[in-house]
């Protein structure tokens, strides 16, 4: 079924006029959001809202469900019209709402420390379903501190269903998490892991087998066993491999 939704309803963001003094914000700038895009595997590009279009789309190929970058800069938000499900659809709709309405009640050039972080799928050219993380942060905001431009980082989800929506301040543990049922913002903070569980977490990442962590860190299997039950529980996630990912995104290892 053809989406009904508008595209003006994506984002309660338009900005309507740039001054001089904040065209000068950005003088050479995407060389390097370049740069980075160069050094990860992730998928970046970046949202001007006041031409409601992407300025830039990173060569990664993880979200371009077959398309070239030139091709998806091209289309910008008719991307999504084409490759997101119906029903994840609305969900980035409500998201957009609640997070500019989060976003416009923070305090002048404070906004530029908050991201959001939200899943949803998008169809590749074969019909296949993919889900995938978006994190989104301020790039320069307008004099009278509009959202003008952002940047996105696009990696696979760690989670199983579409959603998770959270919003991070930079340098805190503070998070909010968003209910979709009722649209409020819920305040958190991030789940605090031990120095021996982060260890473990850490030589995880490098490829180490239980047994392995065990004779390095002077234990045995049974306890490195133990700590990972710990670490599941405390991050509510089922296996290593969502430990990793969850304590990646959330900077916590």
């Amino acid at each position: 079924m053809k989406s009904n939704i508008n595209s003006s309803l994506l984002t309660k963001n338009k900005v309507e006029r740039i001054s001089d003094y904040d065209h000068l914000q950005q003088q050479h700038y995407l060389e390097v959001v370049k740069s980075f895009a160069r050094l990860t595997y992730e998928s970046i590009y970046v949202i001007d809202y006041e031409k409601m279009a992407f300025e830039y789309v990173s060569e990664n190929p993880l979200f371009l469900c077959g398309y070239s970058s030139e091709e998806v800069l091209e289309m910008g938000y008719d991307f999504y019209f084409k490759n997101v499900p119906e029903r994840d659809l609305e969900l980035l709709n409500l998201i957009n709402d609640a997070g500019f309405d989060f976003y416009k009640k923070l305090p002048g050039h404070a906004k530029k420390s908050y991201s959001i972080t939200y899943d949803f799928h998008l169809v590749n050219k074969d019909g296949k379903h993919i889900l995938i993380n978006h994190k989104l942060t301020p790039l320069f905001l307008t004099s009278d501190d509009q959202l003008w431009k952002a940047m996105c980082i696009v990696s696979i989800s760690h989670h199983k269903n579409a959603g998770n929506v959270c919003i991070h301040k930079q340098g805190t543990d503070e998070t909010w998490e968003l209910n979709i049922e009722n649209n409020v913002w819920r305040k958190s903070e991030k789940p605090k892991l031990t120095k021996r569980e982060i260890e473990i977490l850490r030589l995880h990442a490098q490829g180490l087998t239980i047994n392995q962590i065990a004779e390095k860190i002077f234990v045995s299997a049974d306890t490195v066993k133990y700590y990972r039950r710990r670490i599941f529980e405390r991050l509510g996630v089922s296996n290593i491999v969502e430990a990793l990912s969850y304590t990646v995104n959330n900077k916590i290892i």
